[in-house]
């Protein structure tokens, strides 16, 4: 419960401090779950990238994520790639968890969600997860690392998120 106080703290400072909004221009570098580099460079292999930003403890995020696996695997061909950024894989100091780090893999395995899965860095919580303030959040991205619109607060059904990327490969 601690952890999950402090996680939301986090989040409602660094959501006051700055704002993230459309158009703006989204950087970092990090690591995926299995410790391999990842950076906004992963924008520019596709049209469009869904941030699906996802927490451990948060049962609407872990009950869309089937859905996000078959929507990952249904826009492929579209240029759409899903990526998830589970929040709350980090500790205090900074360090990854171990014991939430198992959780996240079982959750993924669990719900078939074998899209990359993105362990934020300090620089992401000053970035682009800066107003955030709760999980799910889902934030599109275009192949320049440019958001797209506003940030989505929610989870969806495979259907309604579907609805909202073809709007957005229409223009």
């Amino acid at each position: 419960m601690k952890k999950i106080f402090a996680i939301i703290a986090l989040l409602a400072v660094t959501t006051l401090s700055f704002a993230q909004e459309s158009g703006d221009k989204i950087s970092f570098s990090a690591t995926d779950l299995n410790g391999a580099p990842v950076t906004s460079e992963i924008f520019a292999k596709n049209k469009v990238t869904m941030l699906n930003i996802w927490g451990t403890f948060c049962g609407p995020c872990i009950r869309e994520m089937p859905d996000l696996a078959k929507l990952s695997e249904a826009n492929k061909a579209n240029g759409v790639e899903v990526v998830g950024i589970v929040i709350d894989i980090l500790d205090r100091k900074g360090n990854v968890d171990s014991r939430v780090k198992k959780s996240g893999e079982a959750i993924i395995k669990q719900t078939g969600a074998n899209y990359t899965h993105i362990i934020p860095s300090k620089e992401m919580f000053s970035g682009v997860l800066k107003d955030v303030q709760a999980v799910p959040t889902t934030i599109f991205v275009d192949s320049n690392g440019t958001q797209i619109g506003e940030a989505h607060l929610g989870a969806r059904s495979q259907k309604d998120w579907q609805k909202l990327i073809d709007e957005i490969l229409k223009k």
